[in-house]
């Protein structure tokens, strides 16, 4: 049985593992233990494993300034090869349960905005660059210094936002809500594919949800778990019996490969050119696009470690998140070594709020997520068996459990209400975590200032809402330069 000690006399007991890992990775002390580090670490490698088949399919479906694309084997390759190392060190060394894997929305960008100016070894070059220049902003202290200037009441509103967020990402993913191809003149989603659920798939997501949702309101450990693993299964058999476009699954078709074991391939792994782009554009243009790389890394981060690390109960009593320096640099360092693996900028993941949903509090989890997708390496077939209509389930989970943050925030009080509110509806409206803090940084510091309490902005804040203003204004920027 673990031991309990006191710290000082007026502190609670906390609980002290009998064994070294347990004592390194502080399990007993955070009131977890390993049944629930490794499902955790199970549930959050499951709900974001798509990365391993979505982003070869977004960096390898676009071509850079050359016409050159990218392998998909050596993609995969390099998608499971950096969100394994970053995800194992984030969890030795930053001690949250916090995965990380190539960012969606920044291989977009790089895909489709950058590489098309370039080539790719010149493209991945500036995001090893962004990735160098965000890693020394967290050594001068400036990263953690503005996470720190951040009300407690905006970090609350943060991780409500990043709930609907996660939850309506689980929605698109699954095909619960569709956009309305080429209709302009009403809302811009609707219910299933055609104002409807149809489909085997969306029935698959939809005994999943409910499946999840029975197991928590029981209290059962491993509800997330079970449920993907349960939903996966179903979505094989259904998949077996009856007559199913692979289209109608997305991405990943819940059909049990014939060959389990594959070779990875590390054509790509340090393919890229650090200064080549500035022979390829002009000095402005590569400013501007760093610019973009990093605001949206950087606050991508900041909002992904504040809402898991508030869900898993792990910030003090003055909302900090705990080792912040060390997860920040760990963060910094993944967006580069994403680059120099042409597998563009690795970030922390959101979905890594599932594992939090099981009962992952520790870094141990982490080593968990980052071993499987180690495996992936070899077992990449076998790890995309899982379909989006077994992974969404657990997003939907999690949103409700980051959702319900929303009883800290004081409502009645104008000044931190309505930056709360643009804060959590800009998220899941834009698609963005970035945009959310934003909108509620920018407006927090107009509210303030009509208010004639400038004063009390914390000088961070104001220098981040003028950057957001800059972000928010680029196009027209870009038009006055140029």
């Amino acid at each position: 049985m673990p031991r309990q000690v006191l710290d000082h006399a007026q502190a609670p007991p906390r609980t002290i593992g009998n064994n070294a890992i347990d004592r390194f990775f502080r399990i007993s002390e955070r009131g977890s233990d390993f049944g629930r580090e490794i499902r955790g670490g199970f549930a959050t490698f499951f709900t974001m494993a798509y990365i391993l088949v979505l982003n070869p399919i977004i960096l390898g479906g676009a071509e850079d300034k050359y016409g050159h694309h990218l392998s998909h084997t050596q993609l995969a390759t390099a998608t499971a090869l950096v969100a394994c190392v970053m995800t194992v060190i984030m969890g030795v060394g930053g001690n949250l349960p916090l995965a990380l894997a190539a960012g969606l929305g920044l291989n977009a960008v790089v895909a489709f905005q950058i590489a098309p100016q370039m080539s790719w070894d010149d493209a991945m070059g500036l995001v090893v660059l962004e990735g160098l220049i965000i890693s020394v902003l967290v050594v001068t202290g400036l990263r953690e210094a503005v996470m720190h200037a951040i009300p407690q009441p905006l970090k609350q509103a943060i991780s409500v936002g990043i709930g609907l967020f996660i939850a309506f990402i689980g929605f698109i993913d699954a095909g619960f809500v569709t956009r309305i191809p080429g209709d302009t003149g009403s809302v811009p989603v609707q219910l299933g594919a055609h104002g409807e659920l149809t489909g085997w798939p969306v029935l698959v997501f939809c005994v999943g949800v409910l499946l999840t949702i029975a197991l928590m309101s029981r209290g059962l450990k491993g509800a997330i778990l079970i449920s993907i693993v349960a939903t996966t299964t179903l979505a094989i058999v259904i998949n077996e019996i009856a007559d199913i476009k692979p289209q109608a699954w997305g991405l990943t078709v819940p059909d049990v490969p014939d060959d389990i074991v594959a070779s990875p391939d590390f054509g790509l792994v340090g393919d890229f050119s650090l200064f080549g782009a500035w022979d390829e554009v002009g000095a402005l243009t590569l400013v501007l696009i760093i610019f973009t790389l990093i605001l949206s890394d950087f606050f991508d981060t900041m909002g992904t470690v504040v809402g898991v690390s508030n869900e898993a109960g792990l910030l003090d009593h003055q909302g900090k998140v705990p080792n912040l320096g060390r997860v920040l640099l760990i963060d910094g360092v993944a967006a580069a070594a994403g680059g120099a693996a042409s597998a563009s900028s690795n970030t922390s993941y959101i979905e890594s709020a599932a594992g939090v949903g099981e009962g992952a509090r520790t870094g141990f989890a982490s080593v968990v997520t980052g071993g499987l997708f180690g495996l992936a390496l070899f077992l990449t077939p076998l790890a995309t068996v899982v379909p989006a209509q077994a992974a969404a389930p657990a997003l939907i989970a999690v949103g409700f459990l980051l959702m319900s943050q929303v009883r800290h925030i004081a409502w009645d009080n104008m000044e931190i209400a309505i930056p709360a509110f643009l804060t959590v509806s800009v998220m899941p409206f834009t698609y963005s975590i970035t945009n959310g803090i934003g909108a509620g940084f920018v407006s927090y510091v107009v509210i303030k200032t009509v208010m004639g309490k400038a004063r009390e902005v914390h000088w961070l804040l104001w220098g981040t809402a003028l950057l957001f203003v800059g972000y928010f204004a680029i196009d027209p920027i870009e038009q006055l330069l140029t």
